[in-house]
């Protein structure tokens, strides 16, 4: 009963942390490739990072996640308008975090990377619940 309870309440949680935990990678690796490899700034590499992972994340979040109700194209676009909407505020954060912890602070910008991320996956899983994928009268 109980494990049916915490199934039934968190189902989505596991396959978030699966997809937040491959979002990262894919924001980290080309964050690395972008900086370290093609010698972009800090900053740029940044800003490609977070489109590749926010593309990334739409796709499997809508699909494996949170099985989105939106089948209309209005519907649709007010998903997807909303997901990028919420993924900017939280870029922001990240953004925030490089530019505080690297360009100022001259902190790691691998290990700030990953630290700020982790702030990410947790406000974007709260936005996506809460705001973008929620159930009920908006999405069908």
């Amino acid at each position: 009963m109980k494990i049916k309870y915490l199934y039934d309440n968190y189902k989505n949680v596991i396959p978030y942390l699966f997809f937040g935990i491959c979002t990262t990678t894919v924001n980290v690796v080309i964050y690395g490739i972008m900086s370290h490899v093609a010698g972009c700034g800090v900053m740029f590499s940044t800003i490609v990072a977070w489109i590749a992972a926010v593309l990334f994340a739409y796709f499997t979040n809508r699909k494996w996640v949170f099985d989105s109700l939106a089948k209309k194209f209005t519907s649709q676009l007010r998903e997807i308008t909303s997901f990028f909407l919420c993924r900017i505020a939280t870029g922001i954060v990240d953004w925030g975090c490089m530019f505080l912890f690297v360009n100022i602070l001259l902190l790691n910008d691998v290990i700030i990377k990953i630290v700020s991320n982790g702030i990410v996956i947790v406000l974007n899983y709260v936005f996506s619940k809460c705001i973008v994928f929620k159930k009920g009268g908006r999405n069908e």
